[in-house]
């Protein structure tokens, strides 16, 4: 158990919570490929592009982690109208926002920021944007939707890139608007002069933002920050400053308040600190909707921004891995537990395959029913971890089950299942997978092309040109390994077993 249930009691209440972001969207493009030479153009090299990926980004990302928080969460924006706009509108019915308002403008393309990378290596980004205010017109659009939209919440995140949507006669409005509704308003502030936020409640400067928003304050000490905070609060006419210091924590300043500084894991491994300003403030919002106070809602951002450090690349916070991360924090070091892998969805398992392949470490993956699980699959998968680092074991769902071996099958259902995967040694992640109708392939292909591991594993009397899921795996460059079977013990020849010795 945890020893602070104020805070358990406040996540379980995030889901009755309404959180508006206002800002600049963004779409972030991934094109992954492979480089094996350089260009005879130019000493340049050539990226053989396998796939892509988009997500939200910008204040996308914060209304990502809001929806991660499971918060009811809306977003307002403006955007091009081109195919990118549409593909931002379906990302967010996709991620499952309350409402999305987007104010589409003919000369404006939506941005979108392109990044090339080889493996985990970024070569080179590309952006299409354009960053000049939006007119006075489109502010009347923006402004007329918010007037309906902020009474409805009970917080409003202004996520400000700079990219011209927010410009200082809007934020006046908007946060006289939220105001009056006595809702607060937190801000992700961009540029140098806060003033242009004046009756915020909250801003979340980073300690290099909140140096030059105080003409080059030093920010390095807690005293440091106290003395800069303080200062931005008087001359910029905020309420209330939650600064985030990196390795050193987060800290609260509050007029007339005593200062809070609440420190971080000092045993963290970062990995990318992309979007970590989004998680922050988007914790911050859920937390403070919920009813709870700056200094909970500093010590929860501060939590929630440790576990998103750990993953590659933007990828939102989860309520689950926050109370996770929670209930370890109170784990004393004299305590032991009982190691139990990941049972994952498939964009947490995505996220974790990043991270394990950021360490350089080899991912192996199998699927199977494992209806009743017998010596045979106990040594298959002993097997296939010992040639690889991490493995990832696949399960049929019970529907899939259920076409493959027939109305009597599976024997266990998929979450008996699962977790008896989990708690073997050799395994380190479990996923369902499977098809839902008869007509729809009831294979791996899909999970594999998603999680690309670098070793599939299939056990049986096989050549790799009879295996569906090769093509794929081999197209992406993986390896697939045929196991060797182990005859005498089968899930059927158990059950035959079962009723035969039922039937004597």
């Amino acid at each position: 158990m945890t020893q602070n249930p104020d805070l358990e009691n406040l996540l379980e209440t995030l889901s009755d919570t309404k959180i508006l972001v206002i800002g600049d969207i963004m779409l972030d493009r991934f094109v992954y490929g492979n480089v094996e030479r350089i260009s005879p153009e130019s000493p340049i090299p050539v990226l053989s592009i396998k796939r892509e990926t988009m997500m939200l980004g910008g204040a996308g990302n914060t209304l990502s982690n809001l929806i991660g928080l499971e918060t009811n969460a809306s977003i307002l924006s403006v955007i091009g109208d081109d195919s990118e706009g549409k593909n931002l509108r379906s990302l967010c019915k996709t991620l499952g926002a309350s409402q999305a308002e987007f104010i589409e403008i003919n000369d404006r393309p939506t941005s979108i920021k392109t990044r090339f990378l080889a493996g985990h290596q970024q070569l080179l980004r590309t952006d299409i944007e354009k960053t000049d205010q939006i007119s006075p017109e489109t502010e009347n659009l923006v402004l007329e939707k918010a007037q309906t939209m902020i009474p409805e919440s009970q917080a409003v995140v202004l996520s400000d890139y700079g990219k011209g949507l927010l410009t200082p006669k809007l934020i006046q409005k908007l946060i006289k608007i939220a105001n009056k509704h006595k809702i607060p308003v937190l801000v992700d502030p961009k540029g140098m002069d806060y003033r242009v936020y004046k009756g915020a409640d909250i801003v979340t400067p980073n300690k290099k933002e909140l140096s030059l928003s105080t003409q080059g304050m030093p920010t390095a000490t807690d005293s440091d920050i106290e003395s800069a905070a303080n200062t931005l609060i008087k001359h910029a006419g905020i309420k209330a400053v939650i600064a985030t210091r990196s390795a050193d924590g987060i800290s609260v300043l509050q007029k007339n308040e005593a200062p809070i500084h609440l420190r971080s894991d000092e045993k963290i491994e970062v990995f990318d600190v992309s979007g970590a300003g989004d998680t922050v403030i988007a914790t911050i919002a859920a937390t403070i909707a919920a009813g709870g106070s700056y200094e909970q809602a500093a010590d929860l951002a501060n939590l929630a921004g440790s576990v998103v450090v750990t993953k590659v690349g933007t990828a939102p916070i989860r309520l689950g891995e926050l109370k996770e991360a929670l209930e370890h924090r109170h784990i004393g070091k004299e305590e032991k537990t009982i190691r139990k892998a990941f049972i994952s969805t498939w964009h947490e398992a995505e996220e974790i395959v990043k991270r394990w392949k950021a360490k350089g470490l080899k991912v192996g993956f199998t699927n199977g029913c494992f209806d009743i699980l017998h010596f045979g699959h106990v040594t298959y998968l002993q097997d296939a971890r010992a040639k690889c680092d991490r493995l990832i074991v696949a399960v049929n769902t019970d529907r899939s089950v259920n076409i493959l071996k027939g109305p009597e099958r599976p024997v266990h259902d998929e979450n008996s299942r699962a977790n008896v995967l989990a708690s073997l040694a050799a395994v380190d992640m479990v996923v369902l997978f499977g098809a839902e109708t008869p007509e729809q392939a009831n294979t791996a292909c899909e999970i594999l092309d998603l999680l690309q591991p670098d070793i599939y594993f299939k056990g049986g009397d096989y050549t790799v040109d009879q295996i569906p899921e090769a093509p794929g795996v081999m197209r992406y460059g993986g390896v697939v390994d045929v196991m060797p079977v182990y005859d005498g013990h089968s899930t059927t020849s158990s059950i035959n077993k079962i009723k035969k010795s039922k039937a004597a």
